[in-house]
This record gives structure tokens, sequence and C-alpha cells, in this order.
């Protein structure tokens, strides 16, 4: 009996010894742990791919109809929409110019910037791209998408203030590269691009200034000059002062980021607590036929065989419709718990594939489940990046160089191995 009361008391021990630690030195350590290093650096890079990469299909989808949609043909013409956001203030490109070669321009900016996302290049400046070509498109018609669009919204937004190139990216690619050139001695290679990127933006930014009676979103305007003077204020600190000052820009980066990671997972909570609770409220959802409608509906049956299918069995009704306010109501009170969490996780990423297959909602379901893509932990993503490497070095038919190594290793040091465990790890 001694033995066994013995062996787990070292832990209620450190725990009091946490617990008597004086409140400033709590209080330091946690400002440490928000403003020393980037959290969730897999977390935030999966979900830039996730969100990037449903702009990119969305954008290459609607390519034929671009004009429709956004553009001079559509039925919400362009004065239109000028009478709209003198009302609400919305920020769009589009109101500069009521030309076919503007909207060209910004339509495929709006592309490139969500492919180079993807891709990771240059992600500070290309996230600014992405979110202008989002908020232009998106507010120059409003009437036109879906829930979606507002997921897709918040989030081009919020990728702007975080560090979401640090793995899985050219940029990580490159700081790997530079820190082996810095270990072996080689002279590091001056960086022309991103100056020149900037310069660009700053253009930019004049252009949207001078036309501020017609942007809209005061605040936008001002974000994205914070965001350029910090990003000019970075350069000068890392080229001529690298030492304490670049360590006081790092600590804001990192609560910056960490700041908006937060914000990230709070709105995916929001999100799904707000539809569930409201769904229990509504009777459409506590008699079934929430579900059942839509499936008898031609708009939302691009598979009419398998929609009659599930329509016509009330048990698999009953399941779906049940289980899924189960699932919204119950995710945010799971946080805590990893196992379970995990597991709601899957069944909510299910669901959203399910609704992209059955009711032809891909772009909705691909933003959701890029927005669920943050709770992901920490080892299957870092395990998931590795088989994905591997997978393509088999397909290019790559062989690994052993006197050069691989990137992955390098963003694993940048990761949250040798930290504490989170709510995304």
């Amino acid at each position: 009996m001694s033995g066994s009361s013995s062996a787990p008391a070292g832990r209620p021990a450190a725990t009091r010894a946490r617990t008597g630690e004086p409140i400033d030195r709590r209080l330091a350590r946690a400002v440490q742990a928000v403003t020393g290093r980037s959290l969730g650096p897999y977390q935030t890079a999966i979900v830039r791919i996730g969100f990037s990469l449903t702009w990119l299909l969305y954008l290459l989808r609607e390519l034929p109809h671009r004009h429709e949609l956004y553009g001079p043909d559509g039925p919400w013409s362009w004065e239109m929409a000028r009478r709209l956001l003198i009302d609400n203030h919305a920020f769009t490109a589009l109101m500069w110019s009521d030309s076919r070669l503007w909207f060209e321009l910004v339509y495929g900016l709006a592309l490139l910037s969500a492919a180079l996302l993807l891709v990771g290049w240059r992600t500070r400046a290309v996230s600014v791209v992405f979110m202008v070509g989002v908020l232009s498109l998106q507010n120059r018609s409003v009437f036109v998408g879906d829930g979606g669009d507002n997921v897709m919204h918040l989030m081009a937004i919020y990728l702007v203030l975080t560090r979401c190139g640090r793995v899985w990216s050219l940029d990580a690619r490159r700081a790997a590269r530079e820190a082996r050139a810095a270990r072996v001695g080689e002279p590091v290679r001056r960086d022309l691009v991103g100056p020149l990127l900037w310069t660009v933006l700053g253009g930019f930014l004049l252009a949207a200034t001078w036309f501020s009676d017609v942007t809209g979103e005061w605040w936008l305007l001002v974000l994205l000059w914070v965001l350029w003077l910090g990003n000019a204020l970075w350069w000068v600190v890392c080229r001529y002062a690298p030492g304490e000052p670049r360590t006081l820009l790092d600590s804001l980066a990192h609560l910056a980021h960490n700041g908006v990671l937060a914000v990230i997972m709070v709105e995916v909570c929001l999100i799904y607590a707000t539809a569930g609770w409201y769904k229990i409220q509504g009777s459409r959802w506590q008699d079934g036929t929430a579900l059942f409608y839509p499936l008898h509906l031609d708009y939302f049956s691009p598979w009419p065989a398998v929609s009659e299918l599930l329509g016509a069995s009330g048990v698999m009704v009953m399941l779906l419709t049940y289980g899924t306010v189960i699932v919204q109501v119950a995710f945010p009170f799971t946080l805590f718990n990893r196992k379970v969490k995990n597991v709601l996780l899957v069944a909510m990423m299910l669901e959203h594939a399910g609704i992209a297959v059955l009711l032809g909602l891909p772009v909705f379901s691909l933003a959701m489940i890029s927005a669920d893509a943050v709770f992901l932990p920490t080892a299957f993503l870092v395990a998931l990046g590795a088989r994905v490497a591997r997978v393509g070095d088999r397909v290019l038919k790559r062989t690994p160089v052993k006197a050069s190594p691989e990137p992955l290793p390098e963003q694993r040091r940048t990761g949250e191995e040798h930290g504490p465990r989170t709510l995304v790890g």
C-alpha cells in the first residue's frame, strides 16, 4: 500500500510547487510562452493550404463564368454594386474602375495569389494580395456564393497576421537553405525579390488610399499600412540592427500570430456552437425535415439516386439529423479532452465531405474542413507531411542526397516537438 501511494507522489508535489509559485513568475512564464515562439506552425500551414486551395479551385471552376458572376456582364451591375457599397462600406478594388481590363487584372491577381499562397512563396506579402483578391471579388457581388464565403472572408484576413509559412512552404525551404549556408560559413545571398515585392505593394496602397472614397472599410486601409510599415521596419532592423531590436520584433510577431491563432479556434467553435444551438431550437431539425427536404430538391441533388436512397430511409435521416446536431453542440466542450476532440473532429470532417458529395456544396465543405484543420494534432500533421514527401519523391523519381538533408527535419525543428502540448497539439 505504501509503495503504491509513493509512486505518484512526484506529480502532486510538482503540482503543489507550481501552485505555490509567485503570481509574477507564473505570469512571466505565460508571457514567455506566447512571445517566445509561434504556436501551431503545422496547423496554420494546413489552414493556409486548405483555404488557398479552396479559393484557387473555385476561381478556376468559375473562370468561364467570371464575367457573369463578378464582371461587367453580370446581372448585378457595377453601378448597383457601387450604390450598395456606399451604404455598407465594404472593401473591393473592383470599384476603382468599371473597365473589363481592370476586372481581368484583379481576377488574374486573385488566381495567382491563391496559387502562390498554396506553395508558400513569400507568404507575408502574398497573403495580403490573397486577402485583397478575396474581399474584392466577394464584396463586388455579395449575393453570389454560400455560407462558405463568410468563412473564407474571415480567414483571408486572419492569415495575413499569422506566420503560416514556417513549414510546408517555399519560404521554409529558403530559410533552411540560408541556415545551412550560415552554419558552413557560406555567404548568404542578398534577398532582392522581397523588397521589390513590398515596393510594388506600397504602390498599390497609395492607389488604395487615393481611391479611399470608393474603397470602403477605412480600418482595412489602416491595417494594410501598418503591415507595410511593419515589414519595412522588419527589413531595416534585420539588415542594420539584428540584435535586441530584431528580438523585440520577433516577440511582437509571435504575439500577433498566437493571438490570431486563438481567434481562429474561437471562430470555429462559435460557428459550430451557434449552428448547433439554433438547430436545437428549431422544429425542422427535431422532426428531420431539415435534411429530408434538401435531399428531394433538384438544386441540392447532384446524385439523385443516392439522395433518393438516403431520403427514403427514415432511420438514416434520423441518424444524420441528430448526429449533426450532437456533434456541433458537443465539439466546443471536447477541446480539453484530446481523444474525444479528435473523434468529433473526424466526424465533422466526414460530415462536410458528405455535404460536398450529397448536396453539391464543395466550396462550403472545403472551407469548413480547412477551418476544422486548425485542431488537428501536430503528430498527425508531421506524419502526414512526411508521407506526402515520400510519395512526392517516389512520383518524381528523386533520390534524396545524403550530404544535403531534406527540408523536413529543418521544419520539424521549428515545430512543437520540444515544447508543451497545446489545444492544437
